[in-house]
């Protein structure tokens, strides 16, 4: 898997370089890597790159050099960034090497000599100077003292970072392309047509891109394309009310605070194919700060009660960007200036901006959690009247839409000078997907991809209707009949499903738009149901929803009956309390309170009830489960989202890779079919009737979007110590017990040692069965995993042992756990382990960090896994093959004996099944044959048509040569 790719970086002059050639010069520095195609997302392009430094460290005496280059708004600067929190190394940006202000992508502004000297300073060893610029002031200021010693790793993050006066002092090379580069041009492709070349619009846009920048891209060893644009993962709360303050008078305000002041420039441009109507979500917004310029594409927020939501959607690009698209016929329609002042209490800021078009001031709080933002206002005392409308909303409403004037006219065609004068070298291609489209197929990776049509930021939900006097379904206007009869005028409308499947961040804004649309339309209360296989990432994206919407989130774990979970039957219909789930539905359909239940899975019983009630505060509901879109409950809900992918896929993978290294390749259905017995066949009819179904590609392992910090130890410390360095407001405490086992593929080749990464952990705690496909990184003192578990079925479990993966390893453990909402401390106490160990988790590496040097654990930290560290204390003999020690070895094989029986007769034995009558099975199998010929007939008819045209082609050549 990775860290395959990782050796395959490494090969041929990577290592052995350094064995082969003693560093004797200062030309030992150069590149030490293989230029390989490896073409990533943007999160398996960090995980790469961070493992690579990793690996280059430990072999590589002295600095280990790092570049990252890339178009503007491709998201370098963040992958910097984020690889720096983890190392812990020195990001040098390129942008303080500017000799001027003009326009800093322009390649002479750039001051190579000082960068060089800079590198080669650090390389040998030296402490050096780099300068500083301020984009205010559009100068340099002065320098800071980098010392050599500081970090074995410097990154160079700018647009040329790959370029050849670098290169040679460069041990990595990464390329990111991609983010607002990409999706600005498939806009204005868009909104101009096909009556420019791709070629032209990049020359148009990005001017320098095609001649200075992407021939240095095709040098990289690690090539990264970010189809990141925008995401309310990690949403922007605000509330906006208007101010009778002045900016200049804050004082009342910021309570003795230093402000921060910063003026803004926000001008909307106007696409040359728009109408008079004032359509702002097709309209580009450009933000200009000093000398810098940042881009969004649309009016990207939502709206919900009294808070503006944003997502992360801003972009920095050059300021011959904005030049070529008024240039293409884009015209400035609103401009305004900003001017902020503003200050950080933690969580939540608060701002005074003036509009000075509007010629008011607004008072602005901002936060990445909604409660936190409103209880803010209540403390402070504001009640608002809220503003929920944007200031180019608000500046329209007194203005009025800027007539249209008429446009540059758009060449038909590019010029042929223009194409003389960019000349690249020939693009490299890499097509990492051999069902890539063929249309994309001519495009080098670091083009934009080609889109016939690009989708809407802000798509438009429907409504269809099922009453009978509509003979058809397609959309109708329900105006009249909602005013006549309110109650059947609900009952009869329905939305009208999404053709296309999306990825997760789209399909977070459409959920969210598809139940303001609901409330709109049919009123309260609006219920949701998501539904999917285990580990796609219903529950992330139903708590990600209930954020921003503010709502309820009921799990159908609640509805589990006891007799079935003891059986752990988990994914079995059967295992539902149906009858108590349809009568809290009905009551939140009639407006009725009513009692939802509460499971334990560690007893496997009921523990209690919660009450549920739907107000004009909390007016929606979400269920989200395997089976929330089962024909019995979907029929009750008023919106259905299926989401696939997530651990449900990435294991599939996983499986296929440990298969194919033992000599035994399987086809994913294959997998799937053994693995999720029950998806295939009672889970995927259900989710194909969906609203809106959702691609789930994030992989929370990966991304540094996740990161949970963790800090090991096995010094005792009193429990007094702990509560000292917790809030007391907060502490909560709790006791688990779980069970560790560890799955392998016999024959996997190995150096004689039981390693994780060869291995599967399952881990069993309170009844839940959750998996861990993947090593996580290591880094100094820290180990960084994902900061949620990824919970499976037994059968899944008893699909790998049928697949041939053998329990190799057997731990035991309780976990006495103690928290306040910032920092878990986590003792756990290994059965075979002398001593415990103390675990501190946390988001903030810096929080995790204080929190261990404050209990006094400084020096006795560990990075070895719970296997690694029970392996040790085994016997020499035992080690290479197995981490069981001999009393285990039976509880073990009764452990996967009962996994085993359970998981067959939980894939036998479920409610919504029917038996397949012999005959019938065989047609199944057949029809399935079917398909597969016809695709491959299919693919055979498009390969013979490409090879028949080339020969054709050829023989119309050699006669014309004749």
């Amino acid at each position: 898997m990775d860290d395959e790719v990782v050796q395959r970086v490494f090969q041929e002059g990577g290592r052995d370089y350094f064995q082969q050639q003693p560093s004797t010069s200062s030309s030992s520095s150069s590149s030490i890597l293989q230029s390989l195609p490896l073409h990533v997302s943007f999160d398996h392009g960090y995980y790469l790159l961070v493992k690579s430094i990793q690996e280059l460290r430990e072999k590589k005496d002295g600095l280990v050099t790092v570049g990252i280059g890339g178009p503007s708004g491709s998201g370098k600067t963040s992958l910097a960034e984020k690889v720096a929190s983890v190392i812990g190394c020195t990001v040098v940006s390129m942008e303080n090497y500017r000799d001027g202000f003009d326009e800093g992508n322009d390649l002479d502004s750039i001051d190579f000599n000082t960068l060089v000297q800079n590198l080669e300073d650090l390389t040998k060893g030296k402490d050096t100077l780099i300068p500083v610029f301020d984009y205010q002031q559009k100068r340099r200021i002065g320098s800071k003292a980098i010392k050599s010693a500081s970090s074995g790793v410097v990154i160079v993050d700018g647009t040329y970072a790959l370029h050849a006066k670098l290169r040679s002092l460069l041990d990595i090379r990464v390329a990111v392309v991609g983010g607002v580069h990409f999706s600005l041009l498939s806009k204005v492709r868009y909104d101009i047509g096909d009556s420019c070349s791709l070629d032209y619009l990049i020359d148009s846009i990005f001017p320098l891109f095609r001649k200075h920048i992407e021939p240095d891209l095709h040098h990289a060893q690690i090539r990264i394309n970010n189809s990141f644009v925008s995401s309310f993962r990690e949403a922007i709360y605000k509330l906006k009310c208007r101010s009778e303050l002045l900016v200049g008078d804050s004082a009342y305000v910021f309570q003795g605070n230093e402000p921060q002041t910063d003026n803004f420039i926000e001008m909307y441009l106007r696409p040359p194919s728009a109408s008079e109507e004032a359509r702002i979500n097709d309209w580009i917004k450009v933000r200009q700060s000093g000398i810098r310029y940042y881009l969004s594409l649309g009016d990207q927020r939502i709206v919900d009660k009294i808070y503006i939501i944003r997502p992360k959607a801003e972009f920095e690009v050059g300021r011959m960007t904005l030049g070529g698209l008024l240039a293409l016929g884009y015209t400035v329609v609103v401009s305004y200036k900003r001017a902020s002042t503003s200050v950080n209490n933690g969580n939540v800021s608060l701002s005074l901006e003036n509009i000075d078009t509007l010629g008011e001031t607004f008072m602005v709080l901002r936060g990445m959690d909604r409660k936190t933002v409103g209880e803010k206002a209540l403390g402070m005392g504001i009640n608002g009247p809220w503003i929920t409308k944007s200031y180019l909303e608000l500046i329209l409403e007194r203005k009025g839409v800027p007539r249209l004037n008429s446009p540059p006219p758009l060449l038909s065609s590019p010029t042929s000078n223009q194409e003389r004068v960019v000349v690249t070298p020939r693009p490299i291609r890499v097509t990492t997907n051999i069902f890539t489209p063929l249309e994309d197929l001519s495009q080098p990776w670091t083009r934009s991809p080609t889109k016939s049509k690009m989708e809407p930021v802000l798509a438009t939900w429907h409504f269809i209707s099922s009453n009978p006097l509509h003979t058809n379904s397609s959309i109708v206007d329900f105006s009249h009949e909602a005013t006549t009869d309110p109650a059947s005028f609900r009952d009869t409308i329905k939305l009208a499903p999404m053709p296309d499947s999306c990825d997760l961040d789209r399909g977070l804004l459409l959920s969210v738009q598809a139940i303001q649309a609901l409330l709109e339309n049919k009123g309260l209360p609006v219920i949701v149901g998501i539904g999917g296989p285990s580990g796609s990432g219903k529950t992330s994206l139903a708590h990600k929803m209930a954020n921003i919407v503010g709502c309820e989130v009921v799990s159908l774990e609640s509805y589990y009956k006891s007799e079935q979970v003891k059986d752990f039957k988990y994914d079995d219909f059967s295992s539902l309390d149906l009858s108590l789930l349809s009568k809290n539905i009905g009551d939140i359909r009639n407006g009725r309170r009513t009692k939802v239940p509460i499971f334990d899975l560690e007893t496997g019983a009921r523990s209690g009830f919660k009450e549920l009630e739907v107000s004009e505060d909390c007016g929606v509901i979400i269920f989200e489960g395997v089976y929330a879109l089962h024909p019995d409950i979907r029929k009750s809900l008023d919106f259905w989202i299926a989401v696939v992918g997530g651990v449900h896929s990435h294991l599939i993978s996983r499986v296929q890779r440990d298969k194919s290294r033992v000599g035994c390749f399987m086809s994913q259905n294959e997998i799937m079919m053994t693995v999720f017995p029950m998806f295939q066949q009672y889970i995927e009819p259900h989710l194909v009737h969906a609203h809106l179904k959702i691609r789930n590609d994030f992989d929370p392992v990966l991304s540094p979007e996740s990161s949970l910090f963790v800090l090991k130890s096995n010094k005792q410390v009193a429990y007094q110590d702990i509560l000292k360095i917790l809030d007391p407001e907060k502490f909560c405490s709790s006791v688990q017990n779980f069970i560790d086992i560890y799955l392998r593929i016999p024959g996997i080749p190995t150096n004689g040692q039981l390693t994780e990464s060869d291995c599967i952990r399952v881990r069993i705690c309170e009844g839940r069965f959750a998996l861990l496909i993947r090593e996580p990184i290591r880094e100094g003192n820290f180990i960084i995993q994902p900061k949620v578990d990824f919970d499976i079925s037994i059968s899944t479990v008893a699909g790998l042992l049928n697949l041939g993966y053998q329990a190799v390893a057997y731990i035991e453990a309780s976990a006495y756990i103690y928290q306040d909402g910032k920092i878990l401390i986590e003792v756990d106490h290994l059965q075979d382990a002398p001593s415990p160990y103390l675990q501190i988790k946390g988001v903030n590496k810096e929080a995790v960090a204080a929190a261990g040097s404050m209990l006094k654990l400084d020096g006795s930290y560990t990075t070895k896994s719970y296997l690694q560290i029970i392996l040790e204390g085994l016997p020499a003999m035992e080690r290479s093959s197995t981490g069981i020690y001999p009393q285990q070895a039976a509880r073990l094989q009764e452990l996967v004996e009962f996994i085993q029986s359970q998981g067959s007769s939980s894939a036998s034995e479920s409610s919504p099944c029917r038996e397949v009558p012999p005959m019938e099975g065989i047609l199944e199998e057949m029809q399935m044959r079917i398909r597969r010929l016809e695709r491959w007939h299919t693919i055979n008819t498009v390969l013979w048509t490409f090879l028949m045209s080339a020969l054709v082609g050829y023989s119309l050549y050699q006669k014309k040569r004749q």
